[in-house]
């Protein structure tokens, strides 16, 4: 995921060059509008997938009367939504969570790999990192995509809040990655492919279907 976020703006500053090399004017610009072409393609593409506009036609809520409306479900908001997710795209997700979500966010936590957030800030993607007083404590480890004692203290903190909520509360779940081999099999309520998010109030859980 680092390595990605170095690379893109690379090749969104690649100069532009003709596809067809020598010949007359009329080839010469065709093969340009055609390389145009396919960078707004690219560009189009990674925008389309991107954690925060995904997160905004997933999640509206309505600041009048406090509705969070997760795809045909709605939840009132009473000062009692929390939020907790994993995954390599997750720091965007909550970034774009927090921002709608506001004053109705009470505490979140989220595991993400470690060195995303410097990775984030070197490629100017001021977009997907929290605010300096966000409400959203987060953990990075799994260095190398290996699980260690840092993920172990991330999955202890996420379970800690989630253990600590009443049936009044709601939980917001922000999963990125495919679904480990036990949530396959048991077809657990928190398992999610690439970027999901969940919101649910026990007993009662939405889920959302995840983007191609």
């Amino acid at each position: 995921m680092a390595a990605t976020l170095q690379v893109l703006p690379r090749l969104a500053r690649v100069p532009l060059r003709p596809l067809l090399l020598g010949g007359s004017g009329a080839r010469l610009a065709s093969g340009m509008a055609l390389a145009e072409q396919a960078r707004q393609l690219f560009e189009n593409t990674v925008g389309a997938v991107l954690p925060g506009p995904m997160m905004h036609r997933a999640l509206s809520l309505d600041p009048s009367s406090g509705q969070l409306k997760v795809r045909d479900r709605s939840f009132q908001l009473r000062q009692n939504l929390y939020l907790v997710g994993f995954g390599k795209a997750v720091l965007g997700m909550a970034a774009a969570a927090e921002e709608l979500l506001g004053q109705h966010l009470v505490q979140g936590v989220i595991s993400v790999p470690k060195g995303i957030r410097a990775a984030m800030e070197c490629t100017g993607k001021q977009e997907m990192l929290l605010k300096p007083h966000s409400r959203i404590q987060v953990f990075e480890g799994a260095e190398d995509n290996l699980p260690d004692r840092d993920a172990l203290r991330a999955a202890l903190a996420i379970r800690q809040l989630a253990e600590g909520l009443t049936a009044d509360d709601l939980l917001l779940v922000l999963i990125s990655g495919d679904k480990p081999d036990s949530v396959r099999r048991d077809r657990g309520p928190c398992g999610g492919d690439r970027q999901r998010p969940h919101c649910g109030q026990h007993p009662q859980r939405a889920r959302l279907p995840a983007h191609p």
